[in-house]
């Protein structure tokens, strides 16, 4: 497949088919994401994927934490729905940043610099993974509702550095048809 083939045909999947992902798939996903460009080529992830019955437990940590979450902010936008789609999917690859710090903790500007380049690192990482993973015949849902479980998902994962997101892999049981996207000339201005 182009690469533009991948662009145009790449869709957020929220419906997965009951069916596993072979570990040299997961893996060669992983390394479109390894090879993504990175500021200082620091290359600032760390990639957990979470199958099969660990799969199911880290969903029991998500839901609670979400639970807790609800309990005391009374909002957590679309993060139940995530987590019901995380369900099905039969591959949550977690993408952390070893460099980064918790959202709460306190930062210098220079920490809060450094941590938007390694951020953008990563997005980029993940990019590559989604392209590749169409490529290779598979759904995939950048996650970001993971945040309303962030504790308790670092904690389960013993992980005292940031976590940046995470990627739901599987068979697609879905095939939506492409959101609408702003024209060029809605986003762009020539200088």
């Amino acid at each position: 497949m182009e690469v533009m083939q991948a662009i145009n045909n790449r869709r957020s999947i929220r419906s997965y088919r009951n069916e596993p992902v072979s570990e040299e798939v997961i893996r060669t996903i992983i390394e479109a994401g390894i090879k993504a460009p990175s500021g200082k080529n620091k290359q600032p992830w760390e990639f957990v994927v979470v199958t099969g019955d660990k799969r199911l437990e880290m969903i029991r940590v998500m839901k609670q934490g979400i639970r807790d979450f609800k309990a005391q902010y009374k909002e957590v936008g679309s993060a139940e729905y995530t987590a019901a789609i995380m369900e099905q999917a039969p591959v949550i690859i977690f993408i952390f940043n070893p460099y980064g710090t918790h959202p709460w903790q306190e930062k210098t500007i220079l920490q809060q610099s450094t941590e938007l380049v390694d951020v953008q690192s990563v997005g980029a990482a993940i990019q590559n993974m989604i392209l590749a993973a169409t490529d290779l015949g598979l759904g995939s849902l950048w996650i970001c509702d993971i945040i309303f479980a962030y504790r308790e998902l670092c904690e389960w994962f013993k992980k005292d550095y940031q976590m940046v997101a995470a990627l739901a892999l599987g068979y697609t049981g879905e095939t939506p048809p492409m959101r609408p996207r702003k024209s060029i000339d809605e986003v762009t201005e020539w200088i």
